[in-house]
């Protein structure tokens, strides 16, 4: 007898459950396709998209690879490492620069020496060193980026390379150990013009570039 009413009890409360899914339906509604979409944190900007090289084969790729184009170069890069994008990258470029040249104004050896290619490293660490031997401090403050470019890319072995543009609008200053100001401003605002060359072995797990080369155009 228990047995039978332990059956109509597990009918009855399925068929409560039954009527909320619907009642839950009628209130949320179902999803047509032309709902707006929650947006993703982790996506890639709209604005951005029509750059994007798509390698699926549903559309021309922008270069060729090899064609000694940006793009050709791009595209060489992507068909070695899928997970590679110029804008992602040029993000993490903008946040290597700061950390870059902000350890290099205070000395912070210990940062730099992740983010920069061994021969960079040396002569970075030497100005650094020549810095403090004079007793000299070095203050700088990135006031902003005007423009950050991709001027050449592509691969050398299994070697990514990507040199960047970078203009920005800096202060900077050294002081000797009076406090002097011996080179610099610290009240002006001056335009920086700097071209960093950066590289990542495709074939090893470390996801991180490093710096091999810096240079400052010609006027």
């Amino acid at each position: 007898m228990n047995e039978g009413f332990q059956y109509i009890d597990i009918i009855f409360f399925a068929m409560i459950a039954a009527f909320l899914v619907l009642r839950l339906r009628s209130v949320l509604g179902r999803r047509t396709g032309e709902e707006q979409r929650r947006p993703d944190p982790f996506a890639q900007p709209e604005s951005a998209q029509d750059n994007v090289i798509d390698l699926s084969g549903r559309k021309a790729v922008a270069g060729r690879p090899g064609d000694g184009t940006l793009a050709g170069g791009l595209t060489q890069i992507q068909l070695t490492d899928p997970s590679f994008s110029p804008e992602g990258f040029l993000i993490g470029a903008k946040a290597a620069f700061e950390m870059i040249l902000m350890a290099y104004a205070k000395g912070d050896k210990a940062v730099l020496k992740p983010l920069l290619a061994g021969e960079v490293f040396q002569n970075f660490s030497r100005a650094i060193d020549e810095r403090e031997q004079a007793d000299e401090t070095m203050e700088t403050d990135l006031v902003g980026f005007k423009s950050v470019e991709i001027l050449r890319a592509g691969m050398d072995g299994q070697d990514a390379l990507v040199t960047v543009k970078f203009v920005t609008e800096q202060v900077n200053s050294v002081r000797d150990k009076s406090d002097t100001v011996v080179d610099g401003n610290p009240n002006q605002v001056e335009e920086v013009t700097d071209i960093w060359t950066f590289r990542r072995d495709t074939v090893s797990n470390d996801p991180n570039w490093d710096l091999i080369a810096t240079q400052v155009p010609e006027e």
